[in-house]
């Protein structure tokens, strides 16, 4: 068994309600000043948070104009507008892009490095930052990744960072900020999250430490992805989801995504489809080229998204790929 190295957050919190916990936690940390990136839809969620923060003294400074597929121009404004309030911490609030810019600003401020030298893997040398992340999509698992994406327009190409001082400080994964993401939405980011586990599981360097995780959150996000997107208020699926694209993050350092991921980047550069979307379209395709290769696990795959196992690992796995395009 080859040896496996995790990178997770120091505090990681779960459950309906934490947005509380954050706050207390970021109040004991006795900041002057905490920088708050969130997108203007997800910063309605956290306005309680905001109040409790400026009631205890803490200067807020609010970066709300984040959104879906940020580009390396856009993080250079927001990075050069953290830069002169050099908060002591940087909170990030919202979906995947919300999260990556923030873990991006954190990690660059106090640095003489730039984007453009930390791009690809183990660039980024330090963060002294402090980092704070909260999802309200069930979807990247950027809240406790080592991952960064950024669209370079210049390359027509979307660009990651994958680094261990991207993983945040402090996580809280609170189902109920989730329940206001509109169907499509949902379903997107979801399948998102259910390609970061079955690519994890059906992988090269697949581990068992991580095949836990992987089948877990394959299981979860089987089990509650259709029935969240017909039911945005099913607070019971909402949560199983969120626990899922958790999982599917912790996925991501140990071992992280395959071909789906390799082929949904060039679409999302090139043609601005969602990184979900374009996911929800490569994965049957993907599943089906694969499947010879390692037909049990994709058979393992399959019975956790639910559907019939077969007498033959190779049928049982045919029908997992044929469950992924519904």
């Amino acid at each position: 068994m080859r040896s496996v190295t995790f990178h997770q957050p120091s505090k990681l919190v779960f459950g309906r309600g934490c947005l509380q916990d954050c706050a207390a936690d970021i109040i004991e940390q006795a900041p002057r000043t905490v920088l708050l990136v969130t997108g203007r839809s997800s910063y309605e969620l956290v306005r309680p948070l905001v109040a409790v923060l400026e009631s205890a003294g803490i200067a807020i400074k609010i970066q709300s104009g984040v959104r879906n597929e940020p580009t390396v121009d856009q993080f250079h404004s927001f990075f050069a507008e953290a830069a002169m309030q050099m908060p002591e911490v940087v909170v990030g609030v919202g979906g995947g892009s919300a999260l990556d810019v923030a873990k991006l600003i954190a990690a660059l401020l106090d640095s003489d490095q730039q984007i453009s030298e930390i791009f690809d893997v183990d660039r980024l040398h330090a963060r002294r930052t402090r980092l704070v992340c909260m999802p309200t999509t069930a979807g990247t698992g950027s809240e406790v990744s080592p991952n960064a994406v950024l669209l370079d327009t210049a390359d027509s190409l979307k660009k990651g960072v994958v680094s261990r001082h991207l993983v945040p400080d402090a996580a809280y994964v609170d189902p109920c900020l989730t329940t206001t993401v509109p169907p499509a939405v949902t379903a997107a980011t979801g399948m998102d999250a259910l390609t970061h586990c079955i690519e994890a599981y059906a992988n090269r360097f697949a581990h068992p430490a991580v095949d836990l995780y992987a089948l877990a959150g394959i299981k979860l996000i089987g089990r509650h992805l259709c029935r969240v997107v017909q039911n945005g208020d099913d607070l019971d699926a909402r949560e199983g989801m969120a626990l899922g694209s958790m999982y599917g993050g912790l996925c991501l350092g140990p071992v992280n995504t395959a071909a789906v991921h390799a082929l949904s980047y060039p679409l999302g550069g090139e043609f601005h489809i969602a990184h979900g979307l374009a996911n929800a379209i490569l994965l049957p395709h993907v599943l089906e080229f694969n499947l010879p290769a390692m037909p049990e696990r994709y058979a393992e795959v399959a019975k956790a998204l639910g559907v019939v196992e077969d007498t033959h690992h190779s049928e049982t796995a045919r029908r997992g790929a044929r469950r992924s395009k519904r």
